[in-house]
């Protein structure tokens, strides 16, 4: 892999409005001198637990303990790594980055995915030229505006249309300097099975997008991958031609529209799936932005893991034919495991979203979307609509196509309700249906092979954690208390720090790591020190998650340096205690002087104290 220069990170941390870029997926509100505060991206929540600091860059959650900085919120939320998050960020603020020397072949591979990249963006942006401002697209543009689609919506989704002519984006590409089998390994272009002319391999080259509307297929950067294509004459087949999956592209991975619709997905908390492009097109163009389309693929697990880093709902706008409903029963497995929330927008029989906004309005599609059932009621209502509930055939199978889905379902006054709803449909006595429900199929053996894994997915990157107990010790909580008041008042916080045994006077191994490295680097910017120092935090992620807590903790605090000599003198007061009992446990140990340091610092810190209760009643007041 490719590395760019410790300059290059830091000029991109610099670069980076850390309450824009986190804005974008929650909303935040001030909490503090130096924090923000808001509902959590990472799990679901109704009281805000998340917070950060817009100076440092941090962000840390008091509810699930994500945590970590510009770089780790980006991988996160994107579902990239350090490299790609980097290189997303250095793009979005205007940072050019600075490659270390690479291996000879890694940087050939890399150029080589650059050149393939750049090749399929000047194709799209000639596939879009095309479609505006050629005689022969007249009826590819006659027939997007029919299906009442407006040119800037179809600009913004770079629409566009492949002339008939069997060599254009050939010879176009040839004349920017492009080979033919970079022309090939892109999927712009396809061999003949002609026998190849004397001396060269392979048939004779041509366009493989000819008289069509091209899609193009982006990641969540907007990078061009590939193109999804619909035909435009009669005998054309198939109606709908994709890249072929290649060293660039794989269809499995991409969802149509993410790229557009990711920002709006993770604000609005859910995210609509439907089947063709121009329904996603139509209902972004209807004011509906979270929505992403399948590409007319099933739903496979990494397109799943996508929909995850969106949204913890997912909506899905297909079609409910025998088909969709099996896509659907797909989509609901994948979805349990990532523990995502599952709905079906009830659609009229035939329809899709584009017709339902052309025929009805957006505000028809609208209340459908808001009308969104649960998978297991839609599910089960179609089910039992399918045959005679008082035949006992009719029930056998009506049964055994619920019971995977009900093998998903916990607990939950949801599942009580549908089952007594199969016992009222079926006729069965009170009771019944749960238990032919939770039996084994017919034929099958008991049992299944337990779910492995977390409740994420095993492929689905999770924010950084620290293990971390339910309550924390009271000594604990001091120690981090007076930690974050040092980032709060760093001067007199550098001098408490200096003042203290670190080893006698934190109770964990984490915690006189983060004294350390606090007293040791700034106080005023202890997680935004130099990359290589950065480096060495990443190798430690319990600290690097402490610090990050640290430093949100403190960005709610007004500097107090009172507060700050009471949390040190508790710290004190706590460790000639433990000294003190150390001497008890030795036969004959003198504790005398350690008794009259003790009541000294006692008498400082109820001086202190009382000053703290003082000037706390003065701003009540």
């Amino acid at each position: 892999m490719a590395l760019y220069t410790n300059e290059s990170k830091d000029r991109v941390r610099d670069a980076v409005d850390f309450l824009e870029l986190v804005s974008a997926r929650t909303e935040l509100r001030r909490a503090g001198p130096a924090r923000y505060e808001g509902l959590c991206p990472f799990h679901d929540e109704r009281t805000p637990s998340f917070g950060i600091d817009p100076t440092q860059k941090v962000y840390y959650c008091f509810g699930c303990q994500a945590s970590g900085d510009v770089f780790t919120f980006v991988q996160e939320t994107e579902g990239v790594d350090f490299k790609g998050a980097l290189e997303l960020l250095g793009e979005r603020y205007g940072v050019e980055l600075q490659r270390e020397e690479e291996d000879p072949k890694e940087e050939e591979r890399r150029r080589r995915r650059e050149r393939l990249l750049e090749l399929l963006s000047r194709t799209a942006s000639y596939y879009e030229r095309y479609l505006w401002e050629s005689e022969e697209a007249a009826r590819a543009r006659e027939y997007l505006l029919g299906r009442g689609l407006g040119e800037e919506v179809l600009r913004e989704f770079r629409v566009g249309y492949a002339p008939s002519a069997w060599d254009r984006v050939l010879s176009a590409s040839r004349r920017g300097g492009f080979s033919e089998q970079e022309l090939y390994e892109t999927g712009l272009a396809q061999r003949s099975k002609e026998n190849p002319p004397s001396g060269r391999t392979g048939g004779r080259m041509y366009d493989r997008f000819r008289s069509r509307i091209m899609f193009p297929l982006a990641d969540v950067r907007g990078k061009v991958l590939g193109f999804g294509a619909r035909a435009m004459r009669e005998e054309q087949r198939p109606k709908y031609l994709n890249t072929s999956d290649n060293d660039v592209y794989h269809k499995g991975r991409q969802l149509y529209g993410a790229d557009l619709a990711r920002a709006h997905a993770t604000k609005a908390g859910e995210v609509i799936v439907c089947e063709g492009y121009t329904d996603v097109i139509a209902l972004h163009q209807a004011g509906i932005r979270n929505v992403v389309g399948l590409m007319g693929t099933a739903l496979t697990g990494e397109q799943v893991g996508e929909l995850a880093r969106m949204a913890q709902t997912v909506l899905l706008a297909l079609d409910a034919d025998s088909a969709g409903q099996e896509a659907m029963l797909k989509a609901f497995r994948l979805a349990n495991k990532r523990n995502l929330e599952l709905r079906v927008v009830m659609l009229p029989e035939g329809a899709d979203p584009a017709d339902v906004i052309q025929r009805e309005g957006a505000e028809a599609m609208e209340a459908a979307v808001r009308g969104s059932i649960s998978f297991v009621r839609f599910r089960a209502e179609r089910v039992l609509a399918s045959g005679d509930p008082s035949n006992t055939e009719d029930q056998d199978r009506m049964i055994d196509e619920l019971r995977p889905v009900f093998a998903e379902l916990p607990p939950s006054a949801l599942r009580m309700e549908l089952t007594q709803t199969v016992d009222s449909r079926m006729a069965l006595p009170e009771g019944l249906a749960e238990k032919l429900l939770a039996a084994s199929p017919r034929g099958s053996r008991r049992g299944s092979e337990p779910r492995r894994g977390s409740p994420r997915g095993e492929d689905q990157p999770t924010p950084a954690r620290q293990p971390r107990v339910s309550e924390m010790t009271r000594r604990e909580e001091t120690e981090r208390a007076f930690l974050a008041l040092c980032i709060a008042s760093p001067e007199e916080g550098a001098v408490a720090l200096g003042g203290l045994d670190i080893d006698e006077s934190f109770s964990s191994g984490l915690l006189r790591r983060a004294a350390r490295r606090l007293r040791e680097g700034d106080l005023c910017a202890p997680m935004s020190e130099p990359a290589d120092a950065r480096e060495r935090l990443e190798d430690d992620p319990q600290l690097k998650g402490l610090l990050a807590e640290l430093v949100v903790e403190a960005g709610g605090e007004q500097a107090d340096t009172a507060m700050l000599e009471v949390q040190r003198l508790q710290l004190e007061l706590a460790r000639v205690d433990r000294q003190i009992q150390r001497a008890r446990g030795q036969d004959g140990g003198d504790i005398s002087a350690l008794a009259q340091h003790k009541a000294e610092v006692k008498r400082d810190f109820d001086r202190v104290y009382m000053q703290v209760l003082e000037q706390t009643g003065d701003r009540d007041g």
